[in-house]
């Protein structure tokens, strides 16, 4: 199946993403790497203001005939091709814009413009390579095309071509994205920003998965006038969502020359399970292997919250903070241990040491946080130094359960700005090797960047370093919902140290198959090439360590709960080359 070899692909392209794409192109300006860090990342996101004003097509007096976005799931695997055709009705030449936003894990495989019947066709390029030739491209007056982040989960694609009046421009972008299965169910969102009326205005959703699926829904955050324009059917492994408005339906109101479709159309499904073992596939000669058991109970949790209270938190981002961290707080039990660091220039601790997730203690941090006055300077290098040191003086003197996870959140919006008895910037580099080499093997540090102008990049470094995820969170009317969320997905850990292992010689270029942590709701994936073989069989063997299991094969050493689960599925000879 040609759609194992490109999640094969992508699994390898996520490792290290380094390639932007061009059609004839080039980029922004050369002399940024010049600039401090502070304004590079800056550039690198809309502001909010740019957002609001974000069209999918730009111009003036121009005609947008048609708008179509097709996607189409398999295997959680999704290639979505977005169409849109333009005529320039105006008088004189004008540049006429595309853009569109699509997810930060998606890689984009084709993008096409046809101007007047001439075909332009892009290409993926290496980062420096395609700088060079967005430069150079621009300095001639020709297309370009860039990638720039925007979001906490987007990017945008944006593309623009110089064209005479009357010219007819057909714009085609193919991109394509491996799901994420969080909290449950894997959700593929689509932003449709049209900015006005188009005559012939689709979407269509079409999902297949072999094993069946067990639920799918389309929540309605485009708008109450849409929410009986929303189509569903589902059966037999497969469900088609359909997003057809017509000009009047459009409409922000009956009069309205302004077009009302304006945020995301969200699909979220999960898919049946037959066993904790997981879901084995293979064809033509490449097998994926997809591993997200249920049934568990969730590990001990060792948790530091380390919470910046710099000067740039005061107001509303301080207050989304404390507004979450008092449900964050709620959700921890009597069998987790957790403290809290708080830090601007200065570092200080609400306990020098982990304590039992009970209702006292709870409470406790509950009025600590409350108390607490953004002020100050980031110190997010000494911050973390004590974190890590906490854990690791727990660990030393037995306080940790064997079977226990542990784990640093760090929530901050900016930059490093000082260190410890110097008021001077350290190297963000410095910071992510002293985490790096303090960190042991079996802790994780997860980051959470609030606002626009934080600098998630490093955050999403030293977290990926650490066995960790990052997420960027806008100071909003929902911020707090959405790191209660990002917490959500990393609260329950129903398993340790996994690994899933193959027979010998029955498998190559495998991907990651060593896994440090399991999260409730998520998904392992590991896939490869199977290697000719005389048995019409594949197997996989997956082994983890977790608290208690049910119709598993267990046995116990030390302290630990073992579990060896096994996968098979059946080769086709014929198809394995």
């Amino acid at each position: 199946m040609r759609r194992l070899l490109l999640l094969l692909g992508i699994l390898l392209l996520h490792r290290g993403r380094c390639f932007e794409f061009v059609i004839d192109g080039e980029w922004e300006d050369e002399t940024s790497d010049l600039r401090d860090h502070q304004q590079r990342h800056k550039r690198a996101i809309l502001t909010s203001e740019e957002q609001e004003d974000f069209e999918a097509i730009r111009g003036h007096d121009i005609t947008v005939k048609s708008y179509k976005v097709e996607s189409r799931i398999t295997s959680r695997f999704a290639h979505t091709t977005v169409r849109s055709s333009v005529v320039n009705s105006g008088s004189k030449a004008q540049s006429i814009g595309f853009n569109v936003q699509i997810p930060k894990r998606a890689f984009i495989s084709n993008f096409t413009m046809n101007v007047n019947g001439i075909t332009f066709v892009g290409s993926v390029k290496e980062k420096t390579v395609a700088r060079n030739l967005y430069a150079q491209a621009r300095a001639r007056g020709k297309a370009a095309g860039i990638v720039r982040a925007n979001s906490q989960d987007m990017e945008t694609f944006k593309t623009e071509v110089h064209v005479p009046p009357g010219s007819n421009i057909e714009f085609e972008l193919h991109y394509q994205e491996m799901m994420h299965r969080k909290l449950g169910f894997y959700e593929h969102s689509l932003y449709l920003q049209p900015g006005r009326l188009v005559p012939q205005f689709q979407v269509d959703v079409y999902i297949f998965e072999p094993k069946g699926i067990s639920m799918v829904q389309t929540p309605n955050t485009l708008g109450e006038q849409f929410t009986e324009l929303i189509q569903v059917t589902s059966s037999n492994g497969k469900a088609h969502i359909v997003f057809k408005p017509n000009i009047q339906q459009q409409r922000k109101c009956d009069t309205c020359t302004d077009s009302a479709i304006d945020g995301v159309l969200t699909v979220k499904y999960d898919v049946n399970r037959d066993s904790n073992a997981g879901e084995l596939q293979v064809s033509d000669g490449h097998f994926v292997h997809f591993f997200a058991p249920s049934e568990l109970s969730p590990l001990p949790k060792n948790i530091v919250f380390v919470i910046d209270v710099s000067g740039s938190m005061w107001g509303v981002k301080m207050k989304q903070t404390v507004e979450a961290m008092q449900a964050i707080l709620d959700d921890l039990t009597v069998d987790d241990q957790f403290s809290i660091i708080d830090f601007n220039h200065n570092v200080r601790c609400w306990s020098e040491e982990l304590v039992p997730g009970s209702t006292i203690q709870i409470a406790d941090a509950k009025k600590y946080i409350e108390n607490i006055k953004p002020s100050g300077g980031t110190n997010i290098n000494e911050a973390l130094m004590r974190a890590v040191q906490m854990l690791v003086k727990a660990s030393n003197q037995n306080q940790i359960d064997p079977r226990s996870v542990s784990m640093i959140i760090l929530v901050s919006d900016g930059d490093p700005t000082v260190v410890s008895c110097h008021f001077a910037p350290r190297p963000l580099s410095t910071i992510q090797k002293n985490v790096k080499r303090v960190m042991r093997e079996e802790f994780s540090l997860f980051s959470v960047g609030i606002g626009f102008d934080v600098d998630y990049d490093f955050l999403e470094r030293i977290a990926m370093d650490n066995r960790g995820t990052a997420q960027r969170i806008y100071a909003n009317h929902d911020a707090a919902e959405q790191l209660r969320s990002f917490y959500s997905q990393v609260s329950a850990p129903l398993l340790r140290r996994i690994q899933v292992q193959f027979p010998e010689n029955s498998v190559s270029d495998v991907t990651q198959n060593v896994f440090d942590k399991y999260f409730r709701g998520s998904e392992l994936v590991v896939a490869g090439k199977v290697l000719p073989s005389d048995s019409d069989t594949l197997t996989s063997f997956t082994t983890a360590s977790a608290v208690s299991l049910t119709h598993q094969q267990i046995t116990k050493p030390a302290a630990l709960d073992f579990v060896v689960q096994r996968s098979e599925v059946r080769v086709s000879v014929g198809s394995v080359t």
